[in-house]
Formats: structure tokens, C-alpha cells, sequence
């Protein structure tokens, strides 16, 4: 990732207020200014608040025009690693184009901020209904949930195989994948994201990612492959299959995955007990 030549394509706002020149310019997202930014997420008011992380915070908004709603990331006070991440998911949002994946809107960097605008998913994230506030209401039935897979499966598909370079995600996983108005899928969240070149079958590289998710070539050697980003989606199968977490914590401390919870039952054939209850046997 070349810093540099991403500033290039960052539009940072003028003491003159002069943004004409910079719309004129081709770009693939909406040039927004801080100001802009400001108003649409009320100065980042709790209240707008939709999403906190490690990475920094996600505020709801709406363009000065009121028609659009907007999805803005805060990222925390600036570090070389947040600094990076900012730059890998600016870059690689940029470059994707796909019905399941979380589009770029716009971005603003200048000082010590760093935000990315996305487009507003109504349906919030797939965790939410899993494991969060919104399971309770059981809104995902089984027709739904097989959509959400096929669609997460279609938008990792056209990165490993249509984006050009390749683009390994790192970091699939429920909180990862957010739904529109639809319950249409969209993958998200690329700060750990890695373009492949031509020719290359795998890198090594440092572990990142989510425990629970982590391929095991991938979290004992640091191996990243198409195939990582795979068997992740595997384990998310799983969860939206029975609504379980990847990592449980058992009595006693002892933690235990998905994969050895469901191994006994798939070989019993024993599939009424992998099914999500909510789900009240409707599944096929």
C-alpha cells in the first residue's frame, strides 16, 4: 500500500471552502467535507451512535439533502497500525463493486481524523439477529438465512476470483456481514484485507482475524489463502445454521468450537439438534 499515492485521491478540505475543483474530479465515491460529515451525524452525537469496536466507532446519519442514509466509521486516535487499516479498506472499497459487498460512499482524512461512509444497513449486521439484540424477535427464517449465505458466499466469491488483484478478506465472521432493507447480504469491514498478485497461491503474513474463525494453517503459520477466508465462511455456515457461537464458554472455563459441538450430532445424523430452535423445525 503506497500512503502517498492514496492522498492523492483523498479530498481534504479547504480554508476557502472551495470543493468545486475537487467534485470536477472522476472518482468512484462522493467527495465529503468534515463539515458535511458533522452535520449529517448531528457531531457524532451518542444518540446517532450504531456500532463501537477496537477500530473506533459507526454513527448513523443523513446527507444535508435528507435523502440518503449513511453509515459513518470513526476510526480511534491515530496509530501506524489504524493508519494502515484505514488506507487497506479506502483502497480495496474502492477497487469492488458487487451487490454483496459493502460499497465505499466517501471518506474524509485530514489531522487526526480518519472517516468512511458507507451506505446505511437498516437490517444492521447478521450477529445482531444471531446472538444480539434482535434475536429475540426471530426475523431470520430459513429461506432468509440460506439467502444471507448464498449472498455472503457470492460476494467472497468475486473477491477471490473476479477482483483483480485477488482480495483475501481475513476476517469473515456474523459481525462482519450486514444486511440491507432486503436481508440482502453485504460483506464489510476490509481493514485486514490482503490483495493477492498474479501467480501468488498464498502468503505468509501476521494473524489477524477473529478466534473462533481463524483456519488452523492460518493461526498456527500465519499461511493466508483463499481457502482461510473458506473454511471462515464455513464456521459462519455453521452459526447461521444452529445460531451458535464459534467459541463457547463451558463450566469450568473450558472453551469449546463449533466444530467439535456439531461433529457428534453430523455423524449421528442427529440434524433436528444442529438446527437453531427459533427455527421450530422448519428447515430443509
Amino acid at each position: 500500500m503506497n500512503w502517498r499515492r492514496l492522498c492523492c485521491c483523498i479530498y481534504q478540505e479547504k480554508e476557502d471552502g472551495n470543493k468545486e475543483n475537487n467534485k470536477s474530479r472522476d472518482y468512484p465515491w462522493e467527495i465529503y467535507t468534515l463539515k458535511e460529515i458533522l452535520h449529517a451525524t448531528n457531531n457524532f452525537h451518542n444518540d446517532n451512535k450504531i456500532g463501537e469496536g477496537g477500530f473506533g466507532s459507526v454513527y448513523w446519519g443523513r446527507t444535508t439533502n435528507m435523502v440518503l442514509q449513511i453509515a459513518v466509521k470513526r476510526l480511534k486516535a491515530m496509530s501506524a497500525k489504524a493508519e494502515m487499516e484505514f488506507a487497506v479498506e479506502v483502497e480495496i472499497l474502492g477497487r469492488v463493486r458487487h451487490k454483496n459487498l459493502l460499497g465505499l460512499r466517501g471518506f474524509y482524512a485530514s489531522g487526526d481524523e480518519r472517516l468512511i461512509v458507507y451506505d446505511y444497513m437498516p437490517n444492521h449486521c447478521l450477529i445482531t439477529h444471531l446472538h444480539g439484540q434482535l434475536a429475540a424477535d426471530c426475523l431470520l427464517d430459513w429461506p432468509r438465512r440460506m439467502s444471507i449465505a448464498i449472498g455472503a458466499a457470492e460476494g467472497l466469491a468475486y473477491l477471490h476470483h473476479e477482483a483483480n488483484p485477488h482480495i483475501i478478506h481475513r476476517d469473515i465472521k456474523a459481525s462482519n456481514v450486514l444486511l440491507d432493507a432486503n436481508f440482502q447480504a453485504k460483506v464489510a469491514d476490509f481493514g485486514f484485507a490482503k490483495l493477492i498478485p498474479d501467480g501468488v497461491t498464498h502468503m505468509t503474513t501476521r494473524v489477524k482475524g477473529t478466534l473462533g474463525y481463524l483456519a488452523p494453517e492460518y493461526a498456527m503459520w500465519g499461511k493466508v489463502s483463499e481457502s482461510c477466508d473458506v473454511y471462515s465462511f464455513g464456521i459462519l455456515l455453521l452459526e447461521i445454521i444452529s445460531a451458535k457461537k464459534p467459541l463457547e464458554k463451558l463450566p469450568g472455563g473450558v472453551k469449546r468450537d463449533i466444530v467439535q459441538w456439531i461433529t457428534p450430532y453430523v455423524q449421528k445424523g442427529a440434524f433436528d439438534h444442529i438446527a437453531d430452535p427459533r427455527l421450530k423445525g422448519k428447515f430443509d
